[in-house]
């Protein structure tokens, strides 16, 4: 591994780590003793220092030493875990997110700034970070003694990101140390190899914080025999040991992100010692592999019409053949895309706690469905919508404690976050408890800024739809959260390029509620061939629940609505010929399809078959039309739609009635 993909894979740990951290540190806001919080917060600093030791900027590196050395007070039982000291170990972690991926800005005051008001919180004296680590002063933790370290890294360790020289300079800032290299296993130079590491080092130190400090230096290093250390004052040959063993205390089990089995820059891993290994992808990558395998899907559909063609039975045998593989290559492809929606939720605990703070609110965030999977293009895509909602939520729905206490309701609000899958959709929902929309302030902005006319009196529905207008903001005035009239606009503008759909339900005093609908993924799907009047289109075949033939089944009509009587229960049908306008149909075929608010009929001409179907965007022009939600290129290189019937039944009105029994 080069220098430059050392530093790449440190930077996608560290955002990891990062992550890890505030997550850790928000449970622990509302559990403060828990152990296990607290070593894991602990060895996620650890992480950061060690790793930022030999890949990071050095200014990050001795901040987070500092950091590492306040919390350790925490870990050790002498500082109690404040929500004040919550809160300045979570802008810490901002800092170092700021000294990683904003190099070359003056960052030395803030880190000054925040080393002071940790001193502060922690009660004691926490050294000024300096930019060098060999300065980095070591916490005091136990008394010291001497000790003998015997250093032999692994040969290919240097390949793994290992730095030995970092390691060495991290054991000297423990206190006084002599460092004497082990040349024995060192070969001739006509068979040296460069990249091998065959050196070995015995350090002879008094570190400040005992024997804990030293294992704390090697928590990487996880190659039996690689380190041993001895106690030499007092201390008898039995008490040397190697690394491993020693490491293995219950408050520093096992390193960040060895259960994930992640790679570690700063490790040398064995594949036996997990169950389960991963690597790294760029998202780059993976578009590239699913448009790869979107081409290999539309030429072997090319390949199933020529094989049905010419009714080969030995060419049919391996056509179906390649069919299977494409398919299982398919779904291989969109599993690595898939992603649970937790990796998106996570990051709004953050969001809530400062924001109602900053508020003066007391907020349970409450979050459900994390498991649900999405692609990963979407879920990128959704981060910024949900951020804006919820910013509407705690500042404009939910009440202040006073106000909520006057009004019969608990102190504290509640904003729900839920997802789960639907057909072919995952549906999204932000609600809160709080005041719901103010419908009478909603209307008399509109009318004041024009966008309603006087004498004019909407709907409710209509009204709610106003808060997506640009430039409509109820705020009384323009705040550092509100006021200037943009973000609901954005935010439905996200959703439609995601071909999703945003709702709202409020009610006075209750609460509001935002349902987001998005496609489960924005590549392939399997959808259901059929043919409307001389057109050729797709349904996607998830939503499909039957198909029934016309001739077969009694109709009926209701205020200008067709229905049919399918098994006692009347579901209303859309004639797809007349909505579309094609030429030549019949509609002989009803396709039941499961909508949000119940079943409807689509009305077809012909049932073709199931057909593996790579979504193409459709042009700017169309994206609009209502029912519309992508096209594909068939076996014979036409092109045919993608239907979507959900905004179909919803402009037509017929979900909108529920399945009604007959009578008997």
């Amino acid at each position: 591994m080069n220098a430059g993909n050392a530093v790449e894979v440190f930077l996608n740990e560290a955002r990891d780590l990062l992550e890890q951290l505030e997550a850790a540190l928000l449970d622990l806001e509302a559990r403060p003793d828990d152990a296990e919080l607290i070593n894991t917060t602990f060895r996620a600093l650890h992480t950061l220092k060690g790793s930022g030791g030999m890949f990071g900027p050095p200014d990050m590196a001795a901040f987070a030493h500092r950091l590492e050395d306040a919390f350790e007070t925490v870990r050790r039982g002498e500082t109690a875990l404040t929500p004040a000291l919550v809160g300045l170990l979570l802008a810490s972690a901002d800092h170092i997110r700021r000294l990683l991926f904003e190099p070359g800005g003056d960052h030395a005051a803030r880190s000054a700034e925040l080393v002071e008001a940790l001193g502060r919180e922690v009660g004691q004296a926490v050294a000024q970070p300096t930019s060098s680590t060999n300065a980095l002063a070591a916490p005091v933790s136990k008394p010291a003694g001497l000790f003998r370290v015997t250093l032999r890294l692994p040969a290919n360790a240097l390949l793994f990101g290992t730095n030995p020289l970092a390691l060495l300079d991290e054991l000297r800032a423990l206190g006084p140390a002599e460092v004497e290299a082990l040349t024995d296993a060192v070969p001739d130079l006509a068979t040296l190899v460069p990249t091998e590491l065959r050196l070995g080092w015995r350090i002879t130190l008094t570190p400040a914080g005992g024997r804990e400090a030293i294992e704390d230096v090697f928590i990487f290093v996880d190659e039996p025999g690689a380190v041993l250390i001895e106690e030499l004052d007092g201390a008898s040959d039995a008490d040397a040991s190697d690394l491993p063993p020693a490491a293995a205390t219950p408050d520093q089990a096992v390193p960040v992100g060895k259960p994930e089995t992640k790679s570690q820059p700063a490790a040398s891993s064995s594949a036996s010692s997990t169950p389960e290994s991963s690597v790294r992808v760029s998202a780059g990558r993976l578009d590239t592999l699913l448009d790869q395998v979107g081409e290999l899907v539309i030429a072997q559909a090319r390949l199933s019409a020529l094989a049905h063609a010419r009714r080969d039975p030995v060419l049919t045998a391996v056509v179906e053949e390649i069919e299977r593989l494409a398919a299982d290559l398919r779904d291989s492809a969109m599993d690595m895309r898939m992603l649970p929606i937790d990796s998106l939720f996570s990051r709004y605990r953050r969001v809530v706690r400062d924001l109602s703070s900053d508020l003066g609110k007391e907020i349970d965030l409450v979050l459900t469905g994390e498991d649900t999977e999405l692609d990963k293009t979407v879920l990128d895509r959704l981060g910024d919508p949900l951020v804006h909602i919820i910013r509407n939520s705690i500042d404009h729905g939910i009440e202040a404690p006073d106000k909520r206490l006057a009004s019969g309701k608990s102190q504290r609000g509640s904003l729900r976050l839920s997802a789960r899958q639907a057909g072919t959709e995952v549906l999204i929902t932000i609600e809160d408890d709080g005041a719901g929309l103010n419908r009478a302030r909603i209307l008399e902005k509109a009318r004041a800024a024009g966008i309603v006319a006087e004498g004019v009196t909407p709907s409710d529905r209509e009204v709610d739809e106003l808060i997506f207008h640009p430039g409509l903001s109820t705020a009384a005035s323009v705040s550092n959260l509100s006021g200037r009239g943009v973000g609901m606009d954005v935010v439905r503008r996200t959703i439609g390029e995601l071909h999703g759909t945003i709702e709202i339900a409020t009610e006075p005093g209750r609460g509001t509620r935002f349902t987001l609908r998005l496609p489960l993924t924005l590549a392939i799907i399997d959808g259901l061939l059929v043919r409307i009047g001389d057109t050729k289109c797709i349904l996607p075949l998830a939503s499909i629940e039957e198909c029934v033939e016309l001739a077969s089944i009694a109709t009926r009509a209701s205020t200008g609505r067709n229905f049919v009587d399918i098994r006692n229960t009347l579901v209303p049908i859309l004639e797809m010929d007349r909505i579309f306008g094609t030429a030549g149909g019949q509609g002989s075929i009803v396709v039941v399809t499961a909508t949000e608010n119940g079943k409807v009929g689509a009305l077809v001409d012909q049932v073709i078959g199931q057909h593996q179907t790579v979504i193409k965007p459709l042009s700017p022009l169309h994206r609009a039309i209502p029912g519309l939600a992508g096209a594909t290129i068939l076996g014979d290189g036409s092109v045919a739609l993608i239907l979507d019937i959900n905004p179909l039944a919803r402009q037509t009105g017929v979900a909108s009635r529920p399945a009604l029994p007959v009578a008997a």
